[in-house]
């Protein structure tokens, strides 16, 4: 499988039975697969989200939200327990050509991509055991 390194963008072949092997990027030496959300921007959202095979499910917030800020430990609470699926977040504010793109008109919302391509959308706050439990009933 390919996964893209979330520091350097580079695209990695990674064997899937060595997922938990806490696999470095071949480039930079950075994880490849690191707990927790990667920041994404204008520069670096369609090559991570299109080149890494595994499912990428990103959050659509802004630092002025009252419920992106509620949620955001929780969303790094479901990146932990799930390490099959990449988690993301886009700052909506930073980077307004993903959120037009995307077709964001609510925040926080949550996009699960697969192979580049979105598969399920919801919006509004949700616990980490309801995220988890809604991207596993999707994927």
């Amino acid at each position: 499988m390919q996964v893209v390194c979330p520091h350097c963008l580079t695209k990695n072949r990674l064997p899937a039975e060595r997922r938990h092997e806490d696999p470095r990027c071949g480039e930079c030496g950075a994880a490849l697969l690191a707990p927790g959300p990667v920041a994404l921007d204008e520069q670096s959202f369609e090559r991570f989200v299109e080149g890494t095979e595994l499912p990428v499910l990103v959050d659509y917030w802004a630092d002025w939200c009252g419920p992106c800020q509620t949620m955001a430990p929780q969303f790094k609470a479901a990146a932990e327990q799930m390490p099959e699926v990449r988690f993301a977040k886009v700052d909506t504010d930073a980077s307004p050509r993903v959120s037009m793109k995307a077709h964001i008109r609510n925040i926080p919302t949550l996009v699960l991509y697969r192979g580049g391509a979105e598969v399920a959308r919801r919006s509004g706050a949700m616990m980490s055991r309801e995220l988890v439990s809604w991207v596993k009933s999707v994927l």
